[in-house]
């Protein structure tokens, strides 16, 4: 079924079929983080052009397999000639005499018709020996497709929480927007009957200007990161759609040792490199077979002649072909095989170093994320407490624009700082689970 959606995929490139975006997402439909992953997984090009990766290394293998069977050709040829040499013909009279001689120069039709049958009967497993590496590499680059896969989950995950903290922080600045239009209403009435001065609704003008200006720019903030969104599910030309928010927290706990263990046995480039080792340890197998000889056999059918068919033949027999010297050919061949594995050896262990690090990175990231939730919350419900007293004490006429400012950006920042808190942790939590090789 893979291959038959590959080759579905290549037709659609090379026939193209426009596939509307409607088609795959409907207008004003709510999308969950599981059907955005679905849609990516079926629309971004770099799955594509993994997944045609693997395709052609099993090609390669069904190349390499090849070797196993005979290989059976056929020739026709046609040749008109005319020797050099010439043909004397003398005559004579009846009484003896030479009348003359003529030189008569005859022209030939050669034809040709071969059947060549040839099988390798023993090369010390070299063709299995390719066969064998052809399939490792088609192993390691299925690897390196679920490579891609995850980072695509991951790109989709970021974009999508990227969307909800932009819808988030767009309400919070419709909040404080619509409290500093509420302070200046007030501002403007106290100072209509002369308890307040006019500076109070002049600074409460400039507080929500600078309101409004936040916004607009929340408001573009969360253009863009659909937009972005649009790019990681592969649907860039997307009508409008909404997503479901669940950028709520959920306690994910799990060790450092059980998070490394889980990324050694998951990782996908882990697996793709050990492949690569398999592989690569096998060519070396593959060029020492280089001094060992190959025997093959062979059979044919001809017809030639003048006329066709004009006489018909066969031949069989074997051949033992012996390397001696191919001018340090094989030696060399065996010490770049050898090379090669050891830096694939070396790029394991930088490998290793990095899933270390990114799993280490990711839990620390995640820890660190989720303390900041927990103060940031009770940041909020401080932030909130002190604006209502601000705000109270300023209806009352007691208190004075600059302490109302004050509060409505601190419970502001708190709110914003709150939904960065979350988005981080399931931004790290997903990081983590990329990390580990898990879904």
């Amino acid at each position: 079924m893979k291959r038959l959606s590959f080759y579905l995929a290549l037709l659609i490139i090379v026939f193209p079929v426009v596939v509307r975006a409607e088609e795959i997402i409907q207008k004003e439909e709510v999308l969950t983080l599981e059907r955005c992953v679905e849609i990516a997984l079926k629309m971004q090009p770099s799955i594509l052009a993994a997944q045609g990766n693997v395709d052609v290394y099993y090609a390669r293998k069904g190349q390499a397999e090849a070797g196993y069977y005979p290989q059976v050709d056929a020739s026709l040829g046609y040749r008109r000639y005319q020797p050099t040499s010439n043909v004397s013909n003398i005559g004579t009279s009846g009484t003896g005499g030479v009348l003359g001689s003529s030189s008569i120069r005859q022209t030939y039709w050669y034809y040709s018709t071969d059947v060549i049958a040839s099988q390798t009967i023993f090369d010390f497993w070299k063709t299995r020996t390719q066969v064998n590496i052809q399939k490792l590499y088609a192993d390691s680059a299925k690897s390196d497709l679920r490579n891609t896969e995850e980072q695509v989950i991951l790109n989709v995950k970021q974009s999508y929480y990227g969307v909800l903290k932009a819808k988030r922080n767009l309400v919070v600045a419709g909040e404080t927007l619509k409290q500093f239009q509420q302070h200046l209403e007030q501002a403007r009435a106290f100072y209509e009957v002369g308890t307040k001065p006019k500076f109070d609704v002049t600074k409460a003008e400039v507080d929500l200007g600078n309101a409004q200006l936040n916004l607009i720019s929340a408001r573009n903030s969360l253009k863009i990161a659909m937009v972005i969104l649009n790019n990681a599910i592969g649907v860039p030309e997307a009508p409008e759609y909404q997503i479901e928010d669940n950028l709520s927290f959920s306690q994910y706990s799990i060790t450092l040792k059980e998070a490394v263990d889980r990324a050694y046995e998951n990782r996908p480039e882990l697996r793709s490199i050990l492949l690569k080792k398999k592989a690569t340890e096998e060519s070396v197998s593959l060029a020492r077979k280089g001094y060992f000889p190959v025997l093959n056999g062979t059979a044919s059918y001809s017809w030639v002649g003048h006329k066709f068919p004009d006489g018909d033949g066969w031949s069989a027999g074997v051949a033992l072909s012996i390397p001696i010297f191919s001018g340090f050919s094989t030696k060399h061949q065996i010490s770049e095989a050898k090379a090669n594995l050891l830096i694939l050896n070396a790029n394991e262990e930088t490998l290793r170093q990095s899933v270390l690090l990114d799993v280490q990175q990711a839990l620390l990231n995640l820890a660190e994320a989720e303390e900041r939730i927990t103060v940031a919350e009770l940041t909020v419900k401080q932030a909130q407490e002190n604006s209502d007293i601000a705000n109270g004490r300023y209806s009352a006429g007691v208190g004075n624009p600059i302490e109302v400012t004050d509060a409505d950006v601190a419970l502001s920042n708190a709110k914003t700082a709150h939904i960065q808190a979350l988005y981080d942790y399931k931004v790290a939590r997903a990081a983590l689970e990329k990390a580990m090789g898990v879904r």
